[in-house]
């Protein structure tokens, strides 16, 4: 295995066309300071380095030789930066040119478009931040359908790094703003599109999904989605966030039973912790793990009706729930890795795929890990977390497509085709959740999505805080404070006061 680019967030994929039709490099013919052929052991930080003098210029081979297939087969089209076969012809720039692509290439930005020569059809630039293995593997299988379905357009999958979009939002932003946009752009369903000004920047899309999903939609979603009388999102799934997922092997070898309860989990935790096993793995380099944790904890006190009343100005932050909530909370980090903090979602979800920790509590995309790490229900289960029973935290990932999409025609196509039935079945047997359709044919899902669905038909269903649902982006973001403050410096009294004081500051504070 060759080293990760770690100080880059963006992860490009490009899903090609069977036989595009390309234009040239943007600045004319593509000119090669020399040719490259890969060998064994390669990549492209190391190559950069060895022809540029610069570790990090290994994004201008990979657009170097990009634009140079698009006049010519023979050299390669590199898809990844991370992977390079054997036998590829490679296209070295002179170190001037590479500097020149380097002083317009900003990651961070998002403006991945620039590796690529465009397609006489044109692209479709997919703005998103699924980058985790069981992410791609879901997304993956959608690009296929629309390669297939429009053979002429290059899809570029514009991954930007940190779960629950912590990164990607502002880059988002940024491109909206600046007359920049991706074509399409993923948006959780709920309050999250207030930070886009949807009136400014967004394109309606209540007509497709009326066309193309309106009849077997849950209400309970087609409400979540409508702000101020529009709908921005197409969605094409339901996650559930308040999951607890189990390693069997490591409860059964310690003679341990998976807890339904906070009770039960402390002694499940205090018998792990005793043999020197993790009981709770958990991350927070994605800023949203903390987060998320302390709301399923909190949803176990307040109950359906409490959550509701919490983020719609009728409780009080102040209720003995939420001090319950935030000691409960307290007492649950101390069975968790040392390094927590260090790890993303996905990482901290590896250790109980890996065996190294017993339990996770995580949304339900930690699903599509186990199924890329190959495991099955003899190895895992998911479960409402303790104290969650019949409350599902919902979570629902769409698109959506900006006024200014600089390729409208193939972002329409792509919104009609993510809420067709076909795209759904094939991206959530992969991605790990459920569809937001209700005519899904779950014969081939695991065992996991098939509890899950029936579950979604029976229980509360819950917006959700830490993902932007139940409650506006100001408040949110000082809810994420208020949380991984309190995980650093453990004080109960402080962070309820600072959610009684973020509520009415969002002007939902009880009378």
């Amino acid at each position: 295995m060759k080293t990760k680019f770690v100080y880059v967030l963006l992860v490009v994929a490009l899903m090609l066309a069977l036989t595009p039709v390309a234009s040239a490099a943007p600045n004319g013919a593509t000119t090669c300071d020399q040719d490259y052929t890969v060998t064994a052991g390669d990549w492209l930080s190391k190559l950069s380095d060895k022809f540029l003098g610069n570790v990090k210029a290994y994004f201008a081979i990979m657009a170097q030789t990009n634009y140079k297939n698009a006049e010519d087969s023979s050299y390669a089209k590199v898809t990844n930066p991370d992977v390079l076969e054997v036998g590829q012809k490679l296209c070295i720039p002179s170190k001037a040119d590479a500097e020149a692509f380097l002083a317009k290439f900003d990651p961070n930005k998002g403006n991945i478009d620039l590796l690529f020569a465009k397609p006489a059809a044109g692209q479709l630039l997919v703005g998103n931040w699924w980058t985790s293995g069981g992410e791609f593997a879901g997304i993956n299988g959608v690009y296929e359908l629309y390669k297939k379905a429009h053979p002429g357009v290059e899809v570029v999958h514009g991954g930007i790094a940190g779960g629950g979009g912590v990164n990607f939002k502002a880059a988002n932003l940024t491109k909206l703003q600046g007359g920049d946009p991706f074509d399409v752009f993923m948006l959780h369903a709920g309050a999250e599109v207030e930070q886009y000004d949807p009136a400014k920047y967004l394109t309606p899309v209540e007509a497709i999904v009326e066309k193309t999903q309106g009849s077997v939609m849950p209400e309970d979603l087609k409400k979540l989605l409508t702000y101020e009388g529009h709908i921005y999102t197409v969605p094409m799934n339901i996650h559930r966030g308040n999951v607890l997922w189990v390693n069997k092997k490591v409860l059964a070898d310690n003679g341990l039973k998976t807890p339904t309860t906070w009770d039960e989990f402390f002694t499940v935790a205090e018998a792990l912790k005793g043999k020197g096993i993790v009981p709770l793995s958990h991350g927070g380099a994605n800023g949203f793990e903390a987060a998320q944790t302390f709301e399923v904890v909190l949803m176990s006190y307040a109950g359906a009706d409490g959550m509701a009343g919490l983020t719609g100005g009728t409780k009080s932050w102040s209720s003995p729930e939420v001090t319950q909530a935030l000691e409960t909370y307290k007492k649950v980090l101390t069975y968790t890795n040392a390094d927590r903090n260090a790890l993303s979602w996905d990482q901290a979800t590896k250790l109980v795929i890996e065996g190294k920790a017993a339990m996770n509590i995580m949304g339900d995309w930690a699903n599509g890990e186990f199924k890329v790490a190959g495991k099955t229900d003899a190895d895992y289960e998911g479960v409402p977390a303790p104290g969650n029973k019949g409350m599902f935290m919902l979570v629902s990932d769409g698109f959506a497509m900006p006024l200014q999409a600089p390729n409208k025609a193939n972002a329409e196509a792509w919104l009609e085709m993510i809420a067709t039935k076909e795209a759904q079945e094939t991206f959530n047997i992969n991605k790990g959740s459920i569809c937001s359709r209700t005519d899904c044919d779950y014969s081939a899902f695991d065992t996991y999505l098939k509890s899950s669905a029936a579950d979604f038909k029976v229980s509360r269903v819950l917006p959700t805080i830490t993902h932007g649902s139940a409650i506006v982006p100001s408040w949110q973001a000082a809810y994420y404070d208020i949380i991984k403050l309190f995980e650093a410096n453990g004080d109960v009294a402080a962070a309820q006061a600072a959610l009684v004081q973020a509520a009415k500051d969002a002007g939902a504070a009880t009378p």
